[in-house]
């Protein structure tokens, strides 16, 4: 399908776009011309042997993609749209081995081991624990007259929330801050990360993760770890299994809640009836508006395992599909006034946690108790924080992020 209101040569994965702004009104665009549109790419730019991918941009779209896993494969090229175009196809199978990356029926073995650390009674064992950890948080902010929010304050949380959740000593959390940096930073020219960094971190933070999962079954302690690895041929995880697991959550769940609270405080001095509003009622929708609002991750893709037909556009076996939940996000089908900030949207069904299906997020619900937790606590310390400055944004083909937001904590 053509959609001539954009420029010849556009691609929604560039780097460069997301360093600036997430796309909106190119999105918008499509959702109304152009649903499910072909995006030309000179040939292997991504990293695969091929020349452009589909872009699915409206909400229902989005939805079927995510829950047809038979159709749509998360394995044969991986969910991740965009590598360096010099990555080895060597290099692509190996991130098969991470269960963002498989297909049912692997990937519904693997989740139902890991899941066993998110009941909803294991976040609520943690929900204290991080409550107090918040509020130290923005306790030592507080301190300063002006700071960078995003070392501050929002990766602070959900770095301590995993290791608490999985047993990684809290003096190990820089390490992992720095591993999930170098293993996302790849584009960004200012971090100056090559690809062998980025492939030594990733390997880095497997070999530690492995190494705590072998101590846990030698010695098994009150965790999730030992939970997780005990008794491997009774169905848990091997000890590759758990480093992959942690290597996941580093990114998954320290990247992506670490943006969204960025975002969300971004949001909040930029519409500041919404700060006054939150610090008066605290609305319990607050957090999912939030996450709706940033959508941390822009897109993830699959690969089609037969010809197929979405939205009016007929998809060929071995062709990749980008879904975009950042625009899916900003349908005005399914939300209204998207382009608006509200704390109070109920119901508020975004995909910022995927569109369903076996890939659902699963720290949804521990990410929005640190969002809740975090933005209580600045509300309490610091209800006068301000901006100091505009976000610098990560270079990044599919991340919606933020290296740096100044603020003013007094």
């Amino acid at each position: 399908m053509h959609c001539p209101a954009l420029p010849d040569g556009f691609d929604f994965t560039d780097p460069d776009v997301y360093q600036s702004r997430v796309p909106l009104p190119e999105f918008a665009r499509l959702r109304r011309t152009a649903p499910v549109w072909w995006n030309a790419q000179p040939h292997g730019v991504a990293g695969f042997d091929d020349d452009g991918y589909w872009v699915v941009t409206r909400h229902q779209d989005v939805k079927e993609v995510s829950t047809a896993p038979e159709v749509f494969s998360a394995r044969l090229n991986t969910s991740i749209i965009r590598f360096n175009q010099g990555i080895s196809r060597d290099q692509i199978e190996v991130q098969k081995l991470i269960m963002l990356n498989m297909d049912p029926p692997e990937h519904t073995r693997v989740r139902q081991i890991v899941q066993r650390g998110f009941t909803p009674r294991a976040v609520r064992a943690l929900a204290d624990a991080l409550r107090r950890r918040a509020e130290h948080i923005v306790g030592e902010a507080r301190h300063k007259e002006t700071g960078n929010f995003v070392t501050d304050v929002a990766c602070e949380l959900p770095l301590q929330a995993i290791a608490e959740l999985i047993g990684i000593p809290q003096e190990d959390r820089a390490r992992i801050f720095d591993w999930s940096n170098k293993m996302i930073g790849y584009d960004d020219p200012e971090l100056a990360i090559t690809e062998e960094v980025g492939a030594n971190a990733a390997m880095e933070l497997i070999g530690y993760a492995m190494n705590l999962a072998a101590a846990r079954k030698e010695c098994p302690a009150k965790d999730i770890v030992s939970r997780l690895v005990a008794a491997e041929h009774e169905g848990n995880l091997g000890s590759d299994e758990f480093g992959f697991f942690v290597l996941l959550l580093a990114v998954a769940g320290n990247e992506t809640t670490r943006n969204a609270i960025t975002h969300g405080m971004h949001a909040f001095l930029t519409h500041p009836e919404q700060w006054e509003l939150y610090k008066r009622e605290r609305p319990a929708t607050a957090a999912e508006e939030i996450v709706r609002w940033a959508t941390p991750v822009v897109s993830f893709q699959r690969t089609a395992t037969q010809d197929t037909e979405l939205g009016g556009a007929h998809i060929k076996k071995g062709q990749r599909v980008g879904i975009f939940y950042s625009s899916a996000n900003h349908d005005p089908d399914v939300f209204d006034h998207p382009e608006v900030f509200d704390i109070t949207r109920d119901p508020n069904p975004h995909l910022g946690f995927g569109g369903g299906g076996p890939h659902f997020c699963l720290g949804k619900s521990l990410a929005v108790l640190e969002i809740d937790l975090i933005f209580n606590a600045l509300a309490d310390a610091v209800p006068g924080i301000s901006l100091a400055g505009d976000p610098r944004r990560l270079r990044s083909a599919w991340l919606n992020g933020v290296k740096e937001l100044r603020v003013r904590y007094r």
